[in-house]
């Protein structure tokens, strides 16, 4: 398996490892997620699933373009964490935020409302996990994301290149 292969299966499994943790902290602990949460595990979702994609396709321009849609997917991630860190915290309603619209619009929070439900108000949702916010473990690894990918894209190009 090539090291952009590697790097896709292990954001695949990050990825939803980081899902998990957020449901057993819900569901286990009671920390309620607010919008700007939510909107973060969708993008972990959507994340997982791209790079489970381009690790089907045979083709390395597809699998070189999916690669590229989960980066920035990741760093759309990076966005809504510091939104949530550094704005969304601070405000006590997530109601009619941009993540709020982004969930309904989109029927996340119908299709999977055990997952991407938003049941907290910003202010209430705002939780730390061994003494650092939580959107901030968010952040991190959607920074260990990119810049994971990065390396694959690369990796990849360069592969491509190599072959013509």
């Amino acid at each position: 398996m090539s090291g952009g292969r590697r790097v896709l299966l292990a954001t695949v499994i990050c990825s939803l490892a980081a899902v998990a943790v957020a449901l057993l902290s819900q569901y286990l602990f009671g920390m309620e997620p607010c919008a700007w949460c939510v909107l973060q595990r969708a993008q972990f979702l959507a994340i997982a699933f791209v790079c489970g994609l381009a690790l089907m396709m045979r083709r390395p321009a597809l699998q070189l373009l999916l690669s590229i849609l989960a980066l920035l997917l990741s760093l759309a991630g990076m966005a809504a964490a510091l939104w949530q860190h550094f704005v969304a915290n601070n405000a006590f309603s997530c109601s009619l935020t941009l993540a709020d619209r982004i969930i309904s619009g989109l029927a996340l929070d119908r299709l999977m409302p055990a997952v991407l439900a938003p049941r907290a108000g910003c202010a209430e949702g705002a939780v730390d996990l061994l003494g650092i916010p939580y959107e901030l473990w968010s952040l991190a690894l959607f920074c260990i994301i990119t810049a994971g990918l990065g390396v694959a894209i690369v990796e990849m190009r360069r592969s491509e290149a190599s072959r013509i």
